[in-house]
């Protein structure tokens, strides 16, 4: 096999990976065609491509989840080719990957899941001490400050991302390929994860790195190769790596502008919240959010902004139907009138609707269709004497399918083997439908490529265009700069800013953040 020459002609580390014509088809749909990729050692090599490019699907062959002879084509690790007929069998010659769903069991605790399927033992039994001393040192290696003992459940989705990137970590990894790994973590964290990949490379270790955020794979990746419509279109050597180039070989055309433009036409206020107070649900006697107060006014987009563990997701929870919180006081009111949201039918009775961080947990049912997915939060606008109307069903998700642009086969398509982006807008669909006033969007573009985003923005500015009120929580801060009205920071528990989103810039935001500090819009 042979080495890869940099510029100056002097020989490079070899290629430890080919993956040679890969070809996978599903019924009806071949979701990859003849393709190729190669990954030498100590490399980052970023795969970049829209949802439903076939990045995962070329993980999935590479790591045995997709067996050998269920595709065409060839794989050759260390110049072997290799017949992979399960995970156990990639793991084995050194490739772990950690998916984008995490895989973690929410009841053990952050060793025993470190370690599961390969655990610490002597004479066929556990050795717990080893068990806990080699996860602190696991998690000391990916920055994550928790006590091995605590139990996955009781952490939030950017630290059990911590905890798989942990979990594969302790096997004696070559190539390690991380499948959105950063879609769940703030900006200080994700930088975190990255230099630990970049110190990855300066042992040998090899990474295959897909992400949607492409100044994260600028930054990092030594080659990138972007994917569309299952084939590979090219690869581009670190030189050559620009958001601009990689954009255009994404989507097949360039995107001038990712935010689309929004002329606000913002009304009276629509949604307050007074003097909110939520205790932790497990500590009580924790303040998580500490007297917030903030509104939103009609037509009106309005940003949270903060670091993982801020309090903007469990603010939302709270607000929703008190699904996170305990001993929670404060007021909320629409139109000016006091409303009670104690239970998500109130909520939503109010005319309030959340949109999960986590769509794939609480947002839909991945094993039913998307039908069902778009009318089940607003069953009553689906039925007639309490029974449910299959043709008025029917009409109302071929209507939203149609509104989102969602792609799919039909509207009897499993809503778990749509793509990313596409599940998204089922999700928008469900509580559009049950037509709020006040939308709250948590992490909304999460693990969604550039040309779905723009989508969803799209999706957004119509909804403020019809008078409703937009709360969107983001960890991407360019996002919050370019489709917010107001933002408003928060940091531990508390509103510590607010900023006009045409005066807002990701240094006063961080200021506000890190000191107290913000400029009243």
């Amino acid at each position: 096999m042979q080495d890869r020459l940099a510029s100056n002609g002097q020989s490079m580390n070899k290629t430890i990976l080919e993956m040679r014509g890969i070809t996978k088809t599903f019924p009806g749909v071949k979701a990859l065609q003849d393709v190729n990729l190669d990954v030498v050692e100590g490399e980052i090599h970023a795969i970049v491509g829209e949802n439903g490019a076939g990045k995962s699907t070329l993980m999935k062959v590479l790591s045995g989840v997709y067996p050998h002879g269920s595709y065409e084509g060839d794989v050759v690790f260390e110049g072997h080719e290799c017949h992979f007929h399960g995970i156990h069998d990639s793991e084995r010659v050194g490739i772990v990957i950690i998916h984008q769903e995490l895989a973690l069991v929410p009841l053990l605790s952050i060793a025993e899941n470190i370690f599961l399927g390969n655990e610490r033992a002597r004479n066929g039994v556990i050795d717990w001490h080893e068990v806990r001393s080699g996860a602190r040192k696991l998690l000391d290696m990916v920055g994550l400050n928790e006590d091995p003992e605590t139990l996955v459940t009781h952490l939030g989705t950017g630290k059990q991302q911590l905890v798989e990137i942990a979990k594969a970590l302790a096997k004696e990894v070559k190539l390690l390929i991380l499948d959105e790994p950063t879609a769940s973590l703030a900006e200080k964290d994700s930088n975190a994860l990255l230099d630990l990949l970049v110190a990855f490379k300066k042992q040998g270790i090899a990474s295959i790195l897909i992400s949607h955020k492409l100044n994260e794979v600028s930054k990092v990746a030594d080659r990138i190769t972007v994917l569309r419509d299952g084939k590979t279109i090219e690869t581009m050597n670190r030189e050559e790596i620009g958001e601009d180039r990689i954009i255009t070989s994404m989507v097949g055309r360039s995107i001038e502008d990712r935010y689309p433009g929004r002329t606000p036409q913002i009304g009276e206020t629509l949604f307050e919240v007074e003097n909110w107070v939520v205790h932790h649900p497990i500590h009580t006697e924790r303040q998580v959010i500490k007297g917030v107060d903030l509104a939103v006014r009609r037509g009106e987009v309005v940003g949270i902004a903060g670091l993982m563990g801020s309090g903007r997701t469990e603010l939302a929870m709270s607000v929703f139907g008190r699904t996170y919180g305990h001993g929670i006081t404060g007021q909320v009111r629409m139109n000016g009138k006091p409303v009670d949201t104690s239970s998500v039918k109130k909520a939503v009775d109010a005319g309030i609707a959340y949109v999960t961080e986590d769509r794939k947990t609480y947002g839909l049912n991945l094993i039913d269709h998307i039908k069902h997915n778009v009318t089940i939060a607003n069953l009553v606008g689906v039925s007639r004497g309490g029974v449910i109307d299959d043709l008025a069903e029917l009409r109302v998700a071929n209507d939203y399918r149609a509104r989102t642009n969602i792609r799919s086969s039909s509207v009897y398509q499993l809503t778990g083997n749509l793509s990313g982006g596409n599940q998204q807008k089922v999700v928008l669909s469900k509580w559009l439908f049950a037509d709020p006033q006040l939308l709250i969007l948590d992490e909304p573009t999460r693990g969604i490529d550039v040309g779905a985003k723009y989508e969803i923005y799209t999706i957004i500015n119509k909804l403020a265009g019809e008078g409703r009120g937009i709360l969107i929580i983001s960890s991407e801060m360019p996002e919050l700069l370019g489709i917010c009205d107001r933002i408003y920071v928060m940091n531990e528990g508390r509103i510590v800013g607010e900023l006009a989103g045409n005066e807002a810039s990701q240094e006063k935001i961080m200021r506000a953040i890190v000191r107290g500090e913000g400029k009243t819009a």
